[in-house]
Order: C-alpha cells, then sequence, then structure tokens
C-alpha cells in the first residue's frame, strides 16, 4: 500500500508495471475482472481525511477519465473512490485536485448514491497492502493573467488591475441590474472607462475613494466614441483593495472564493506606489465627522446605522451614528406607529449622537438593503437648515429654522450614494475603537416604554387579518404569567428565565431541511451531524471484504442468510448471520440477528424482513460492532447510531428475561452503547417592530412542529410537514407583512462560546397551529414473530433451526 509521485511530464501509466492493464472508467462495473488491472484519471474533488476508530483512516475523492478519445465509450467518466487506511492519509497529504492518478488493486462496488450525484454506478474501493497510486503532478500555468490598460484590443475579454480615478456608487439601472461606473488608469496613464450592470449589490466593487485599486476578472473591451471601455461578461468578478501605501493587502469583497497570491500583493503594492507618487490618492480621508459638520455644506460620512423608517413613498430615514456630536441643533423627524426597523428608542445620551439622514428617490432601493448594524459611507449628503422641505413634519410642531438636516438627495451626480463597508476597512475598524467607548443605553422611563409599547405593538385586528389569510397561529402551553416583551428591550437587559415575546420569522438555517436533523448525546451533550449515506456505504464496503471467518462466544450460534436477489446456487453470496441462543430457546431467534460481512444496500434490504439487525465485523479474530460512523442497529427503515465519547461498546450477552419486546434500548444497553437519538435544530432570526433576535429551536422542536425527529429521519410525510410550516413562517418570496405574527416563549442562558459568556436564548413550550392536516401514525416497526416480507431465508448451521 503506497503512492508514488512521479516526475512532471512522465505519464503514469508508463511507471506501471508490465503486468497491470487499464481498463477506462466507462467500462467498468461489478461483474468485469479487475484483477491486475489500472484505473487512470484526473482528481476533480478530493474530500477531507476521516478519522475511523484504531488509527483508521477514510477519504473520498472522485476521478474523470484522462483519455479524452475514451468519451465515446461511456457518459459516466467519472467515479467516486474509496480509499482507506494509510493509503488515505498518504493521498490527503501527497494527491492535490487537478492530479493524474493511477490506481491498482481496488475492489468494485455498487455505488449508493448514482442517482443522486450523477456519478458511474460503481465505487472503486482502494484498500490493503495490494492497492496502491502512482501520481503525476500536473504542470499549472499561472491562474489568471493580466493585460496593462494601453494594450486592451476591440472584443478581447481580459484580466485587469486598476487605480480608481473616479467612480459612481451602484445605482438602479432602468431594467432590473444595479450599475456601477468608474474609471481607472494604470502606469501606462491609459483612463479606462468601466461600466458594470449587476443584479446583485454584492457582486459591485466596493470603491470607498479615489486611489483605491480594482482587480477585476472577465472583462470584456469595447470599441465606443474612438475609445475603449471595459464591461462586464458572463464570470465576471472583483475584488478592491486599499490604494493606502502600508496598509494590509487585504481584499475588500462578499464572495467567499477568490484567488490571491504572493504575485496579486506584488501588483497591488507597486500600484500603490505609483498611484502616491502620482498623487492619485489623497493623504486625508474624504469622510467628514458630524462634529465638524457645517451648515449648507456637503460632505461625505462614516457611520453606522442604528434604525430606519419609510417617510413618504419618496422617502426613507436612515437613523445613524459615528460617535460625535454635530455642534449644531438638529431636526427631530417622527415617524409613523409600526414602520421603524430597528430600536425606535434610545436614551438620552445616545440620542443626542445621533443624525436624522433622509434618504431621496433612487437611493430608497439601496436603503432597503440595510439592516440595523451596517456600516455605511454615505457620499455627498446636504446639510440643509431649516424645516420647511422636510417630509414628515407634522402641523403640530413648529417651523425650527436654525436646525439641520441631512439629505442624500436622487441622481447620482457628485458621487451621490450609499456604500455598506466591508469588515476589514480602516475606517470600520477606527468607527468600532471610537463607539466601544461609548456608554451603553440605560434602561428607559415608563413613559417612553409604554409609549414605544403603544408605537410598536400590531393593531389588534392585524391577528385575525394574518390569521384569516394564513390560517396559523402558535399556542403557548407553559404557566408563566407575564406580558410581552419586545426584542430591544429583551437584548437590553439580557435577564435569563423564560420571556413571552410577539414576533415574525425573518429567517431561518439551515435552508435545506434535512440539514436541521443531528444526532443528539443525553450523556454528553454532544450534537453531530447523521453520517452521510456515501461514508456509512465506504464503511460497510471495506468491512464486507474482510468478512472472514472468525470465533463467535457461546451465546451465539452461527448461520448464513442469501442475499436478497441470490440464490441456493449461489454459496458466494450467502452472508454470516449470528443468533442469540436464548431466543432460539424460545423459539424467538428472528428478534435479534447479527449481520456479518454485509454491505449498506444488503442490510437495507434485509432489514425490511427482520425486527432488528446488528452489522458486525472481524477484528482480531473475533466479532465487534462496526466504526462508530455507521448505524449499530437496523430497525425496518430506521437506523440508531452511538456516540463514540460515551459508549463501551462490547458484544456481551444480553438478558431478555422479562422483557415483552426488544427495542433499541434493550440492544443498547445489551451492547454497551449510549444511544444517540434524533433531534432538529434550527437556528431563528426573529423580528418585531424594535429588533432582531437570533434563537434556537431545538429542545422543543417536536412540540413546535407535532412531529417526531425520529419519523423526520425516515418518513417522508414528517420531512414535508416542517419544509411546509416553514413555507408559511418565512415565504420564499414573501414580504415581511406577509409574514404571520407569532406568540412564543423564549428560555433565556448563559452559554460559555471561545472562552466568553454569552447570553442565548430557546424555544420552548410553544406550538405551531396550521392549516396542515395532522399526520398519520407512522408505520411502527413489528416486534412480533412474523414471516420474513423479502425473498432472503436463514438457513441452520450447527443444528440451529430458526425458521
Amino acid at each position: 500500500m503506497f503512492i508514488a509521485v512521479l516526475s512532471n511530464g512522465i505519464g503514469v501509466e508508463a511507471q506501471a508495471p508490465a503486468h497491470l492493464t487499464r481498463i477506462p472508467i466507462g467500462l467498468i462495473n461489478t461483474t468485469a475482472d479487475c484483477t491486475n488491472r489500472t484505473v487512470e484519471g484526473k482528481v476533480i474533488r478530493k474530500g477531507p481525511l476521516v478519522k475511523l476508530v484504531s488509527d483508521n483512516f477514510i477519504l473520498k475523492a472522485v476521478i474523470q477519465e484522462h483519455d479524452a478519445t475514451l468519451n465515446d465509450l461511456s457518459q459516466n467518466l467519472s467515479i467516486n473512490v474509496f480509499l482507506f487506511g494509510s493509503l488515505a492519509k498518504s493521498f490527503s497529504e501527497v494527491v492535490s485536485e487537478g492530479d493524474v492518478v493511477l490506481a491498482y488493486g481496488f475492489t468494485v462496488g455498487k455505488s449508493p448514491t448514482a442517482k443522486k450525484d450523477k456519478l458511474h454506478p460503481c465505487n472503486l474501493i482502494l484498500s490493503g497492502d495490494n492497492a496502491g497510486i502512482y501520481v503525476t503532478r500536473v504542470s499549472k500555468a499561472p491562474k489568471y493573467t493580466y493585460v496593462k490598460l494601453d494594450d486592451l484590443k476591440d472584443g478581447s475579454v481580459v484580466n485587469i488591475y486598476g487605480v480608481v480615478v473616479f467612480f459612481k456608487q451602484p445605482f438602479q439601472s432602468h431594467g432590473t441590474d444595479f450599475c456601477s461606473s468608474l474609471k481607472i488608469t494604470d502606469q501606462s496613464k491609459q483612463n479606462i472607462g468601466c461600466t458594470i450592470f449587476c443584479e446583485k449589490l454584492e457582486d459591485h466593487p466596493i470603491i470607498l475613494q479615489t486611489g483605491d485599486i480594482v482587480r477585476m476578472h472577465r472583462v470584456k473591451a469595447k470599441l465606443f466614441n474612438n475609445s475603449i471601455t471595459l464591461i462586464n461578461t458572463f464570470g465576471f468578478s472583483v475584488v478592491t483593495f486599499n490604494g493606502s501605501v502600508g496598509e494590509p493587502v487585504e481584499p475588500w469583497t462578499c464572495s467567499k472564493s477568490f484567488h490571491l497570491d504572493e504575485e496579486d500583493r506584488r501588483t497591488v503594492e507597486e500600484l500603490r506606489s505609483w498611484a502616491a507618487s502620482q498623487g492619485l490618492r489623497s493623504l486625508v480621508s474624504s469622510a467628514v465627522p458630524l462634529s465638524d459638520i457645517q451648515p449648507k455644506s456637503y460632505f461625505d460620512l462614516t457611520c453606522q446605522l442604528l434604525a430606519k423608517a419609510p417617510i413618504q413613498s419618496t422617502c426613507t430615514l436612515l437613523r445613524v451614528w459615528d460617535g460625535t456630536r454635530c455642534p449644531h441643533p438638529l431636526l427631530e423627524i417622527i415617524v409613523e406607529p409600526g414602520v421603524t426597523e430597528g430600536p425606535t428608542s434610545f436614551s438620552k445620551a445616545k440620542e443626542s449622537l445621533i443624525a436624522n439622514v433622509l434618504v431621496f428617490d433612487n437611493h430608497m432601493n439601496f436603503a432597503k438593503q440595510l439592516k440595523p448594524g451596517d456600516f455605511l459611507r454615505i457620499y455627498n449628503l446636504h446639510a440643509i437648515p431649516g424645516s420647511n422641505k422636510v417630509p414628515g413634519l407634522t402641523s403640530r410642531q413648529p417651523a425650527k429654522m436654525d436646525h439641520l438636516a441631512f439629505h442624500l438627495h436622487g441622481g447620482t451626480s457628485f458621487g451621490k450614494g450609499i456604500r455598506i463597508l466591508p469588515e476589514n476597512c480602516p475606517d470600520v475598524q477606527k468607527l468600532k475603537r471610537v463607539l466601544e467607548f461609548l456608554p451603553e443605553d440605560r434602561e428607559q422611563e415608563l413613559n417612553d416604554l409604554e409609549l414605544i409599547e403603544v408605537w410598536c405593538t400590531p393593531p389588534e385586528s392585524l391577528d385575525g387579518d394574518a390569521l384569516e389569510r394564513s390560517g396559523v397561529c402558535t399556542e403557548r402551553s407553559c404557566s408563566h404569567q407575564m406580558q410581552p416583551v419586545m426584542l430591544s428591550q429583551l437584548k437590553q437587559n439580557h435577564p435569563d428565565g423564560p420571556h413571552h415575546v410577539r414576533v415574525q420569522l425573518r429567517s431561518y438555517e439551515p435552508r435545506r431541511h434535512h440539514q436541521a436533523l443531528k444526532l443528539f448525546c443525553s450523556k454528553c451533550s454532544s450534537i453531530q451531524d447523521v453520517p452521510d449515506d456515501e461514508v456509512v456505504a465506504g464503511i460497510f464496503s471495506e468491512a464486507s471484504r474482510h468478512s472472514e471467518s472468525c470465533s463467535s462466544p457461546p451465546w451465539l450460534q452461527s448461520g448464513y442468510v442469501y442475499r436478497p436477489g441470490g440464490s441456493l446456487a449461489s454459496l458466494d453470496r450467502a452472508l454470516g448471520v449470528y443468533l442469540c441462543t436464548q431466543l432460539v430457546a424460545d423459539e424467538t431467534a428472528n428478534d435479534l440477528i447479527f449481520l456479518h460481512g454485509s454491505t449498506l444496500e444488503e442490510t437495507c434490504r434485509l432489514a425490511e424482513g427482520y425486527p432488528n439487525l446488528v452489522p458486525v465485523m472481524s477484528s482480531g479474530g473475533h466479532l465487534a460492532l462496526l466504526d462508530p460512523s455507521a448505524p449499530f442497529l437496523f430497525r425496518g427503515r430506521r437506523r440508531y447510531y452511538r456516540c463514540q465519547r460515551c459508549s463501551k461498546a462490547i458484544l456481551r450477552k444480553p438478558s431478555f428475561d422479562m422483557l415483552e419486546e426488544i427495542d433499541e434500548k434493550v440492544i443498547a444497553e445489551a451492547l454497551g452503547v449510549q444511544l444517540l437519538q434524533f433531534v432538529l435544530l434550527l437556528k431563528l432570526e426573529l423580528q418585531d417592530s424594535t429588533d432582531t433576535l437570533n434563537v434556537l429551536l431545538m429542545k422543543h422542536t417536536e412540540l413546535f412542529f407535532n412531529v417526531l425527529a425520529e419519523d423526520a429521519s425516515t418518513n417522508e410525510e414528517a420531512q414535508s410537514r416542517v419544509r411546509q410550516s416553514m413555507d408559511i413562517l418565512c415565504p420564499p418570496e414573501g414580504s415581511m407583512g406577509e409574514r404571520p405574527w407569532l406568540d412564543l416563549c423564549l428560555t433565556a442562558y448563559r452559554a460559555e462560546d471561545d472562552g466568553q459568556n454569552q447570553t442565548c436564548y430557546q424555544i420552548c413550550n410553544t406550538t405551531l397551529l396550521t392549516p396542515l392536516p395532522n399526520m398519520t401514525p407512522p408505520e411502527g416497526v413489528s416486534h412480533k414473530r412474523e414471516e420474513p416480507r423479502c425473498s432472503s431465508e436463514i438457513h441452520s448451521v450447527n443444528n440451529v433451526n430458526v425458521m
């Protein structure tokens, strides 16, 4: 068992031993003779190394047929490969995606995931001393090449670097896209205009001031009015860098995947130095703090958004602060009750630091994307004295001509716009340090709290309207006698214990509902993902390959069973079984069967006919349970797992005296296994008119959905009920106004995360009432003796009659 790495340019097939011949991936099947055969392919996917028990390892990779002349043999040119033991560990350390490998000493198994992953219907399994791999490293050209701006040709699609000399923040185009406009230059001193149309704001360049550096991939050069202009094409991507000399070379981007190497860093540093020598970047930030604002001036503002609210159909109010106090009195603007996103009231000390920004016309589309807590750069704000042009003022408010209001006028001239700042922006880091030293909000006065409750509590008629539209409500089953609180109050006070809230569901995770199903250990409180079928199938396949005979304890009697679809003439298809002598004597031998040498598919099919199947393997000449990542028990369609940390698994004689039935708990106790239970775990973002709050739904998830988590692991009706319930609470395309209001009971508690104590919240004692039909009782697992429902038969060995 080894991996040989060959020099660049040396073909792997030429280095293979002469007695080995190659078989194309398209011709591999379970009946083909793969003795002394090799498979050659390019590694297109390499999974993580998974550690099993006893320092064993497993790794999954996908290889693709390397010979292009074989493309007409089959459509299945990519195949899953499972590696075990030291070979898996070496593969993880040595082989990279893109390398070409030649594998030998493999066995072929049926892939249980072929329909799901659309790959070859078979798997390759490499394990044992006879398996090995030759590797050829493919020489890699630079991932990207970049063109100087004076070398652009009409119609060419290129990658470029440039220094920004002019820009406009993204604005809504006449269609569905946002549009960005900028001009860039480089050492060639060519000024090139760029126009970018993207539907999502996060796909646009994050430019904060002239002198910033942009890197754009896949832009097309077009000749227009005798000048070259760059436009984005399919696959366009962009990252931006701070243009200041000496700053860290950290990209500003919303993308989670981008390429950045030392050559890119050198390019950015060279452009920074050149731009500084040309005076292309101001040494002073263009942003002005609130403490330096003068009436009638235009300025840029770096700030944090605290709350926002619509004023009119053409105006949105942003409540922001930067930690400084404006020296001039600011105009107070009152909004309608129940429309504010974020807190509606602050302490007097904090209120004195808050500025009201009125955003008009086209900038309202961008304002809809903003969330309280975002750090912003607002460009070309206008400080207007007087209230005669300010919307949202009531007739009862006296004119205050000496008070300032901040306007972001419509249009894009002079760079007007708003930009969300990235977390690694120096201005954000500086602003965070300033805000950390400011005092926290104190508890509001009683009159203020009463006013918030009057303004923010949804009107009573909303309940009936929402219930009439959706037919959804919640029912609290707790006995707490308390009034609902607003989320802003709950977050400010941080009290432990139960609380009642009235909220809507803003978002939730995971969006793929099957990922919400977890395994929970009640002893050590650990939570883990349900193992993937591919990993489980690999464990079973490896165990079935080493199913040599072994000694069994005296309380077990051996037998064999023909695999489903097998026949008496196919003795090589027989699987070993072991039966409890106590159950044999009681004529209930079928109630518990230990199955030896089966694949995952075979085990699942056999489980249809027998109440309790425990898969076992040979280990050191004795029977043992499979790896903890595999189920230790099959009961019909249900699988049961054990906690590796808390289990002391050993095959020992069970006692079934005085038991009416044998269930998973009895078997787990007999085998020294700490049983893991299925749970549904969701993270919900709740919202009312004052704030948002992240909560967990786990302990009482079954009560909330009226669904057992164990049923959700196998029952499609249970899975569908959870999915439909979440679609009602959080419609994929719905607005917040269309989502039902929920009366919930929350429990607040303290938990430690990375060494820091924080307040966490869980939903408890709450049931969701929906118009969905009640679930039919799930099909139970029969524990009575009955005739097998599959084609398998168990045959007696050692004179044990079991059927």
